[in-house]
């Protein structure tokens, strides 16, 4: 992959360090021509004095403080790297949190959005427009062909997962009301899953950190525990319209379900009338080394309504609810809406995305990399056992659980070029871009080795 192309001066001129340090200024798109011709591999993190502390230090006053971020600024990526504004190159083992399948600034699909963008960005769902219903098409065709959601038959497309997953819980009470009235609202999720931040989606993640702040919930939902087949009968009842959870618990830890637990939940679904709701969004789209993760599951388990957002714009934001006809025939003109999602570049990007990844060829050769990125973790936990006590997941969704805090960890990777993020109760966590390479994926495994070692050290 070649090395980013930038001027040959060195990382930024004293005059540009000047111009641009001032809290009355922001730094412009052309300021990165001005770069270092070659990368380099950070050795730490970038310094107060530094033009990512000026540039962030101009941005904060006016940002809501709901993240807490490192201080790296990113300007560009590449395939599976990432470079900031300093022009320091970091592996990326996240891929912005599952998103980026197909790695930075993809070519064809970089092509593809411009030529869209010069036709028609945006028209609203008042109109048809030529990518919405072939995108919808394109999900069914390809999730049917590919053994997933066996009887799955119309998508609705929004903007993002939180949303994909409100559009599902909206369906979910509309057919319990249709089927058993009035009382028939309940929904049942996890413990440890991740829904989403919006009120519905919020209100099916039950982890007090986010739930708290913003009590009460919206009533109606009810949570068990991951995994338990013999709870599932007193937890699904006949008032129960939904249950929503994941194949694979992402930011809960890196949790597999287990296909007894599934095919109950699916016996017992179908038993009391209840939808059956898998969310996908971190899961699906290729991530498992298989179109759906639930395809590693009998069709005795597939769903009524399968959720998808992150991978299926590769960063530029959509997200879509696919449902079969049970579901599909209870939903009428009005029911829901939206009035950006399914817009013609959005649903284009979809498009393109969704049929490379589906591809059988592209699916193999994420199970391939899969093996050998667990190989290579597997090496680690044998080096380190005390730190490293059990690696899990599937394809490229992968967890390594720890006996501490990851936070050094992830500081000290980020510190020697390779980005790597945690999920539930110390844990690492690795989503990298489904395009990485066997030689990308031992460069940042050996960085993660030295992060180790230093963490250890200590």
């Amino acid at each position: 992959m070649a090395a980013l192309r930038l001027s040959s001066k060195r990382l930024l001129s004293s005059t540009l360090r000047a111009r641009y340090a001032s809290t009355s200024s922001s730094l412009p798109p052309t300021a990165t021509a001005e770069f270092s011709k070659e990368a380099r591999l950070p050795g730490y993190d970038p310094p107060a004095d530094s033009q990512s502390a000026a540039l962030v230090s101009q941005h904060l006053p006016y940002m809501v403080a709901t993240y807490a971020r490192p201080p790296q600024v990113f300007t560009k990526g590449d395939g599976c790297y990432l470079f900031d504004i300093e022009n320091r190159r970091y592996i990326d083992f996240n891929a912005g949190i599952a998103v980026n399948a197909l790695g930075h600034n993809d070519e064809h699909l970089c092509n593809l959005i411009y030529d869209q963008a010069k036709q028609l960005m945006h028209v609203s769902n008042l109109y048809h427009n030529p990518w919405t219903g072939a995108l919808s098409r394109l999900l069914v065709d390809k999730t049917v062909e590919a053994g997933g959601f066996h009887n799955a038959s119309r998508a609705f497309i929004c903007n993002s997962g939180s949303e994909a997953n409100e559009a599902a819980i909206k369906f979910a009470r509309k057919v319990g009301k249709v089927v058993g009235g009035e009382k028939k609202i309940g929904i049942v999720s996890f413990q440890n899953s991740f829904h989403g931040r919006t009120m519905g989606s919020l209100s099916a993640t039950p982890n007090v950190k986010y739930q708290k702040p913003f009590g009460p919930m919206v009533p109606g939902f009810s949570y068990g525990k991951y995994n338990d087949v013999e709870a599932i009968d007193s937890l699904v009842t006949e008032e129960t319209c939904g249950v929503i959870v994941e194949p694979i618990q992402g930011e809960g830890g890196i949790w597999v379900g287990s296909e007894e637990f599934f095919t109950k939940l699916r016996a017992r679904c179908t038993e009391v009338g209840a939808v059956l709701i898998y969310d996908e969004i971190q899961s699906g789209i290729g991530r498992t080394g298989k179109l759906w993760a639930h395809q590693w599951l009998p069709k005795e388990a597939h769903p009524d309504i399968v959720t998808m957002a992150k991978a299926l714009g590769n960063g530029f934001p959509i997200g879509a609810t696919m449902v079969n006809e049970y579901v599909a025939e209870k939903i009428v003109t009005g029911d829901h809406g939206t009035t950006y999602g399914g817009n013609p570049l959005a649903s284009r990007v979809g498009h393109y995305v969704f049929e490379r990844i589906s591809k059988p060829e592209f699916l193999a050769d994420v199970e391939k990399k899969s093996k050998f990125f667990i190989a290579q973790l597997e090496k680690l936990k044998a080096k380190y056992p005390e730190v490293i006590s059990e690696i899990r997941g599937k394809g490229l969704i992968l967890g390594a659980q720890l006996d501490r805090d990851p936070t050094e960890i992830v500081k000290a990777c980020r510190e020697r070029g390779l980005l790597v993020i945690t999920a539930g109760v110390n844990t690492l966590r690795f989503v990298p871009p489904l395009v990485i390479t066997e030689e990308v994926i031992e460069e940042g495994m050996k960085i993660l080795d030295k992060a180790l070692e230093a963490v250890v050290k200590k």
